[in-house]
């Protein structure tokens, strides 16, 4: 019998889901708002003891991670990794954004021995991505990717009743600020374009022209992070994302032009991911979405009519649906988190957490950045003072 705990840190909120794997039983599901935490970061911990209290002791708990860190426990962190896993530059954390409410939730995190606690990898630490395909990239998929993807083949490998190692899918997030999508490919990760290498989101640009970088790097010598939650669908149609609902979002787009060519846009974005994964994974056996947008009817049956009717030009007859969830509030993410700790602890899904060869993670987000050692020793003291 293993009880574990997932966390899913959201742009607009984190959710936690948990689950007895002996009884099925669902013994967390909750959501919270990402603004309460970045002032108060102790509210999760908060909540996570008196889970534990209540169930008379959780198993595993996996706790949300940035950027990722190699699989271990969150008491034997190293301060930099913790800090290379949120990096940010000073500016942005005098700004506090909400990133910096992660950092102090992972440093809470790492104190918290009372509570068994793991830190997870994100898309590049895999050994099962190809070195090439790391090359220069930061992003090919954040912690909490992973732990959607997690969901994703769990959900495959039950819906066709196969194997894990049968797995051969790509999975796509849809959230309220990035899109991500990940390869797989026999149960592993073998390729990811993470939100900011991704096209735009709702929210980010996505990924950006070198071009565009050079020129802000001159007109805006304080680069701040919250730029990269800009530029997205949300600009191109001119709206307030914080005063217009997704929901609204999309019944403008029938009455609109421009944010019709921004919705447009969107779906069209969606699929050029999926093409540029049609590389690493040939064959998908699924498409698999997930994310806030899945939750907008009128969006997810577009996009999925788009997917499908793209697939079939180049003669792939690929099923195209979202995953199918328990949670009743959390996303699927958290899911994921949830079976990931559940794998850690010996669950009954330690044989999918062993296939995706997760506990063979390593390395650093900086360590494929194929410049002149003397700018990367710099970017890696800049955000954790630590030489590498």
């Amino acid at each position: 019998m293993v009880k574990a705990v997932g966390i899913d840190p959201g742009t607009m909120s984190m959710d936690i889901f948990g689950f007895d794997d002996e009884t099925d039983e669902i013994i967390v599901d909750m959501s919270i708002p990402r603004d309460k935490i970045t002032e108060n970061p102790s509210i999760v911990i908060d909540v996570l003891r008196k889970i534990n209290e209540k169930y008379k002791g959780i198993d595993a708990i996996v706790g949300p991670c940035g950027y990722g860190i190699p699989l271990k426990k969150a008491s034997e962190t190293q301060d930099w990794e913790i800090m290379l896993a949120t990096f940010v530059s000073e500016e942005d954390v005098r700004r506090r954004l909400k990133i910096i409410g992660l950092r102090e939730l992972m440093f809470l995190m790492k104190q918290s021995k009372d509570l068994n606690i793991w830190f997870t990898p994100g898309v590049i630490h895999l050994p099962t991505v190809p070195e090439f395909r790391k090359i220069n990239r930061i992003d090919l998929g954040t912690a909490d990717k992973v732990y959607t993807v997690i969901a994703a083949i769990r959900d495959h490998a039950e819906y066709y009743n196969i194997p894990y190692s049968d797995v051969s899918i790509i999975a796509v997030e849809i959230g309220f600020a990035y899109t991500a999508a990940i390869a797989v490919d026999k149960g592993k990760i073998v390729d990811g374009i993470g939100g900011t290498i991704s096209w735009p989101g709702f929210l980010g640009m996505g990924f950006m022209d070198s071009e565009l970088a050079y020129a802000l790097a001159n007109a805006y010598p304080y680069f701040s992070k919250t730029l990269l939650f800009r530029g997205g669908i949300a600009d191109i149609a001119d709206i307030d994302p914080k005063k217009t609902s997704l929901d609204e979002f999309v019944k403008l787009a029938k009455v609109n032009d421009k944010v019709r060519e921004a919705y447009d846009a969107m779906i069209e974005f969606i699929l050029k991911d999926i093409a540029t994964l049609l590389v690493s994974v040939r064959k998908p056996k699924e498409i698999l979405l997930s994310g806030r947008f899945t939750r907008v009817k009128g969006f997810i049956e577009d996009l999925i009519l788009s997917i499908k009717r793209f697939l079939l030009d180049y003669g792939l007859e690929t099923n195209v649906r979202t995953i199918r969830r328990r949670a009743k509030i959390a996303k699927e993410g958290a899911e994921g988190a949830a079976i990931l700790a559940n794998g850690i602890a010996g669950g009954k899904y330690r044989k999918l957490i062993e296939t995706m060869e997760l506990f063979k993670s390593s390395g650093t987000i900086f360590d494929y950045i194929k410049l002149d050692s003397s700018i990367k020793k710099k970017i890696v003291e800049l955000f954790t003072g630590k030489h590498k």
